[in-house]
């Protein structure tokens, strides 16, 4: 049974993870510390007995005992408003974090798989961004702890590769939603959803002239899996190019909820990209991956989800 590390394992994306893994048959080690993972995450996996859960931060030295295989190091704050509010441990996650994660990859002479983000483009220059892209990134700027944080975490993980051998993947991730995506986490699709779902005016920033292309969950599983399984060590972006503004995203949400709700603007947060879409060539012709599940039947199922977060449904 191969034996697969997850950090950041009790996050939105990291839960999904351990599932796909477990279905595939690995034993899964979920290390989390819930700064911004949630228990209730992998609640439905206490008592399997190929997973294990260790509440740990990642960023102090990780020990595992027996064999390890691979290693998908998720553990980081992910969204905006969690890493404004904990800019420290962004960065020290980015670069100590990931430091012990590729420590433990080359003591257990494991596979390492870097979940880096299409934030390394910044505010990008080049549209469709493709992975030679080398991006426009404020280092000082609010949102540079988390962009930096990962462009280290590339840069340490190719060192890694270069220096000690390690076999490593890198995925740059865009946008994704989904089941277990926090309601309160600050991302358009939580907040236009759980807006609309409690007949909240929908808070769109600037004009909402700006653009992001989302990819429902277990795409983006799918595709990070494949590119594990793969012999590709250069950075591979993973989403859905599928390119929309934030107005039309909002109104969007609007019609699948049926909510009478007003859409309102306010100020455009610093740095805010004004476009985001992946050019997914590469893992297309070199992973056979492309996204599958549209983007309105993804909102649907999403939206099943936060209904029940919103207004428990009554149980006889």
């Amino acid at each position: 049974m191969k034996v697969s590390v997850v950090t950041g394992g009790a996050g939105f994306l990291g839960s999904h993870l351990c599932d796909r893994l477990i279905a595939e048959g690995h034993a899964v080690v979920c290390i989390d510390n819930l700064i911004t993972g949630s228990e209730a995450n992998i609640s439905h996996l206490a008592g399997n007995p190929n997973f294990r859960f260790l509440n740990h931060d990642v960023t102090n030295y990780i020990t595992i005992d027996g064999p390890v295989d691979f290693i998908f190091h998720f553990a980081s704050p992910a969204s905006p408003i969690d890493y404004l509010k904990l800019p420290i441990q962004t960065l020290k996650v980015g670069s100590l974090g990931t430091h012990k994660a590729l420590g433990l990859a080359k003591a257990k002479g494991a596979r390492f798989l870097l979940a880096s983000t299409s934030e390394v483009y910044g505010d990008p220059l080049v549209h469709p961004q493709p992975e030679s892209y080398w991006g426009n990134v404020n280092p000082v700027g609010p949102r540079g702890v988390y962009d930096e944080a990962k462009r280290f975490a590339e840069a340490m993980t190719m060192a890694y590769h270069r220096y000690h051998a390690v076999e490593t993947r890198i995925v740059r991730i865009f946008n994704t939603y989904g089941e277990r995506m926090r309601i309160e986490d600050g991302r358009a699709i939580p907040a236009f959803m759980s807006q609309a779902l409690r007949g909240e005016d929908l808070t769109v920033f600037g004009d909402g002239s700006q653009t992001r292309s989302v990819c429902y969950v277990s795409d983006l599983i799918d595709g990070i899996v494949r590119l594990m399984m793969s012999t590709h060590t250069d950075p591979v972006n993973i989403g859905n190019p599928d390119e929309i503004t934030m107005l039309q995203l909002a109104q969007e949400i609007l019609k699948i909820t049926g909510s009478r709700s007003n859409i309102i603007f306010k100020p455009l947060p610093v740095d805010d990209p004004q476009v985001r879409q992946p050019d997914i060539s590469r893992a297309t012709s070199l992973l056979g991956w492309k996204p599958l599940i549209g983007r309105e039947e993804g909102l649907r199922k999403t939206m099943k989800y936060f209904a029940r977060s919103i207004v428990p449904q009554s149980h006889p």
